[in-house]
């Protein structure tokens, strides 16, 4: 028994098993085999090493916005002049139609409860009915808001010279690189009197309001009026074999709602608006400065991806692409051992048949 196992283990450690070859003179079944390696080799290098940059690592960066707003509108409403700096228009106004707190009367007292759906939004129905008006009574701000008409043409026309800022900070942790928009070359002086332009001044950080609007596919006119959203995406694709300067950013715009060619008019909720108050007191009443504003929303969207040479995922892609030219000759054997004529004669060479029977008796 020690002696079998002795030998097993000797024939395990020092023995080197290799399959049997045979060489088959079939020009079909050669052109197919080479196709096959061909296609695999084009697979391997073209999509896997050229496309997909397999011999690469990636890594997504940790990124941080800061944006910030320049520009002076002026308005003159029914003789009221107005100037609107940043302080106005970034942040949601505080001057509007005055609202004060009162008790609102609405008609047809008989019509209290089936009514009280309709004026639901508008204040809190106090469940009194008024006799001597024949009302019900709600408590409500007034007046009570008309929102219906809609300024046309929009009051801050002259936003589509405003200028927008911003500074973009991106870090790939993985491979221990930093980067900003702000790259080489890019100084005080340069953004002074720079606007960003897609072909003339691609990493200006600088961008004129009506330039994203066009950009993202709307006219500026239609979304001054009803507001919108607008997105601005900042890719970060880096390739970091090469010079970290080459890493810079790339501005991409979309219009976030409805579509640039205006055919969903007829759709609820177009545009995009927020309503914002102030409260106070004057006289010892409580009061507030209601205004609903149609304004643009920008979101800042930052993606990244950046690579890096890795020795880990090259013999990763290269054992996949050596495993995968296994499957010609995969191919070429079915070829040989069920299609051609002469199936029977390769099957012959390419299998060694024992007779078991044989073997035992002669072993005994």
């Amino acid at each position: 028994m020690m002696s079998q196992i002795s030998n097993a283990l000797s024939d395990f450690f020092f023995e080197y098993e290799t399959p049997r070859q045979v060489l088959v003179r079939n020009r079909r079944v050669g052109v197919v085999c080479r196709l096959i390696q061909l296609g695999v080799l084009a697979y391997i290098i073209g999509w896997v090493f050229i496309y997909e940059k397999g011999y690469q690592s990636t890594d997504t960066a940790v990124s941080s916005v800061f944006t910030k707003m320049k520009g002076v509108g002026y308005t003159n409403i029914e003789g009221r002049e107005r100037v609107w700096d940043v302080a106005d228009y970034v942040f949601p106004p505080q001057v509007g139609e005055l609202f004060h707190t009162c008790r609102d009367i609405l008609k047809l007292c008989v019509q209290c409860r089936t009514l009280y759906s309709l004026f639901l939004f508008q204040g809190q129905m106090t469940g009194v009915c008024l006799n001597a008006t024949k009302t019900c009574e709600v408590l409500a701000w007034c007046p009570v808001e008309d929102d219906v008409k809609i300024p046309d043409p929009p009051m801050l026309m002259s936003a589509v010279n405003y200028t927008l800022f911003i500074k973009n900070s991106v870090t790939f942790p993985l491979f221990g690189v930093s980067r900003s928009n702000l790259v080489e070359n890019i100084d005080n002086a340069y953004i002074s009197k720079c606007l960003y332009d897609p072909t003339d001044a691609p990493l200006c950080p600088i961008f004129r309001l009506g330039d994203i609007v066009k950009l993202s596919g709307f006219k500026f006119e239609t979304i001054a009026r009803v507001g919108g959203a607008i997105g601005i995406v900042v890719d970060w694709t880096c390739n970091l074999d090469v010079d970290v300067k080459h890493c810079i950013p790339k501005y991409t715009f979309h219009g976030l709602y409805g579509n640039a060619a205006e055919t969903d008019q007829a759709r609820a909720s177009v545009g995009y608006n927020f309503r914002y108050a102030k409260h106070y007191l004057e006289d010892k009443e409580q009061k507030r400065t209601l205004l609903k504003v149609f304004g643009i929303r920008f979101d800042i969207i930052v993606q990244s991806l950046a690579r890096k040479f890795d020795i880990i995922p090259t013999l990763t892609a290269i054992g996949s692409g050596v495993g995968i030219f296994g499957v010609a000759t995969v191919v070429c054997d079915l070829v040989l051992l069920y299609l051609l004529p002469k199936r029977e004669f390769y099957k012959n060479m390419k299998f060694k048949y024992t007779d078991s029977h044989v073997q035992v008796s002669s072993t005994v």
